[in-house]
């Protein structure tokens, strides 16, 4: 029997799955986040090594493909050994909004790679603010689940084409632009290596033998090209048809429309990733689960959650942010959060904040159709929020369409899924599996 496991990186912790020919779960392991743990590459290694681990020997032994998912927008710049040289620079890292001015003067008007929180963004950032950087020398500029990738099959620089796509390749042609190919010709990214390209799903290499002696996997087992962690949800969640959508609560609020078309627009943080022969449209937006568990713990959302009519409507409006900037659908970095009055009564508070997530929410569909996208049918929900029934009544309420938790929330099943399209199928759209 062929398995295949899956491997998600996200914003709470990592986990694994491992999943058969037929995708039914095998056995899954996790491991989670210790406060600032998930930007510290050297944790990365200990989680991937530790889920692998995890995972019972006769099942290990009989894995066929791996692939790993990661946070859009985590990069890090190694040196040729694969070592990290510089700190990790997180999914929701501003940092970039030093470099707007350049960004702009180097990318096409308009382009998704405008934001603060690109990774193009975050790798004008790194060139400039690394005094240890030494000019003779080539850096892998790599994403997260690329590095980790590396770290099972030994071949270093290779990503794909939904984790570059907010480095600026182009998704269309399946080719990095003449514009980003300029910049790295340059004399400022002149030592930078961008990474190869694959297909999700598609084979990048065998594991290492250091791996397999390490692990006891088979010499046969071979890495796929990743994806990111939204993505993968949407993978899960059984959406296959467009006009569907996915939304993933975690700790942030990241919303993918499965489209005939493709829309862009940096102006309000709308990007769309290729999927076979369709588009995910969508963005990304800081408010979410982060918020929530700012204010409750996971015991009082769950008890307070209970005693809100999820059908009366809140008279607080909120736009909950736990600092000032959003992505999505409001793309500026200094958006202030909007989260008064605050009233006494917790769970009027919280009634309020959960409103004003499904408030965002609505305002980010209505807006990708307003820009083509195929108009919205049903809404999956991906992430811990699907496990919220108050939350999920209250953002149906305001979504007007059937909103129901995902055949699988956990997107290390959508990668395992990933893993598995190698080796069953020769298409290359994923929707239908």
């Amino acid at each position: 029997m062929n398995l295949y496991l899956g491997i998600d990186f996200g914003t709470s912790g990592a986990r694994a799955v491992v999943i058969d020919s037929n995708f039914r779960v095998k056995a899954q392991t996790k491991y989670i986040w210790e406060t600032e743990e998930n930007k510290l590459p050297h944790v990365w290694q200990k989680a991937l090594f530790n889920l692998i681990s995890n995972i019972p020997q006769e099942i290990r032994r009989k894995i066929r493909a791996i692939a790993i998912d990661g946070t859009s927008a985590t990069v890090l710049l190694c040196n040729s050994d694969g070592k990290p040289v510089t700190e990790t620079l997180l999914y929701n890292d501003s940092r970039g909004v030093t470099m707007m001015n350049k960004l702009k003067s180097i990318a096409p008007s308009n382009h998704s790679v405008i934001s603060v929180t690109s990774s193009f963004a975050k790798l004008l950032w790194l060139t400039e603010n690394t005094s240890t950087l030494n000019q003779n020398q080539t850096y892998y500029f790599l994403h997260q689940a690329d590095w980790l990738g590396f770290l099972l099959h030994g071949k270093l620089g290779v990503s794909d084409y939904n984790n570059v796509l907010k480095l600026g390749y182009d998704v269309n042609d399946l080719c990095y632009p003449d514009w980003l190919n300029n910049f790295v010709n340059s004399e400022v990214g002149k030592n930078i290596q961008l990474p190869e390209v694959v297909k999700p799903g598609a084979t990048v290499d065998s594991v290492t033998t250091e791996i397999v002696n390490n692990f006891g996997l088979s010499p046969e087992c071979v890495v796929c090209g990743g994806t990111t962690d939204s993505i993968a949800a949407f993978i899960a969640s059984g959406a296959n048809s467009p006009g569907e959508a996915v939304t993933s609560l975690g700790s942030t609020l990241v919303l993918k429309l499965l489209s005939h078309t493709r829309v862009d627009n940096s102006k309000y943080g709308i990007y769309s990733h290729r999927f076979g022969n369709l588009w995910l449209v969508g963005g990304a937006s800081n408010t979410g689960g982060a918020v929530l568990r700012h204010f409750f713990t996971e015991a009082e959302l769950e008890s307070l959650s209970r005693q809100i009519d999820p059908n009366i409507e809140s008279r607080l409006d909120y736009y909950p942010l736990l600092e000032k900037g959003d992505r999505f659908p409001i793309n500026d970095p200094e958006l202030l959060p909007k989260l008064a009055p605050r009233p006494e009564n917790s769970i009027l508070f919280l009634h309020g904040l959960l409103e004003g997530i499904a408030k965002i929410e609505l305002r980010g569909y209505e807006l990708l159709q307003a820009l083509s996208a195929d108009t919205l049918t049903k809404v999956y929900t991906a992430g811990g929020g699907a496990k919220n029934s108050t939350f999920t009544t209250i953002r149906g309420r305001y979504l007007g369409v059937p909103t129901i938790k995902a055949v699988y929330t956990d997107a290390a099943y959508g990668s395992a899924i990933l893993a598995t399209h190698q080796f069953i199928s020769d298409q290359t759209n994923l929707t239908g599996l």
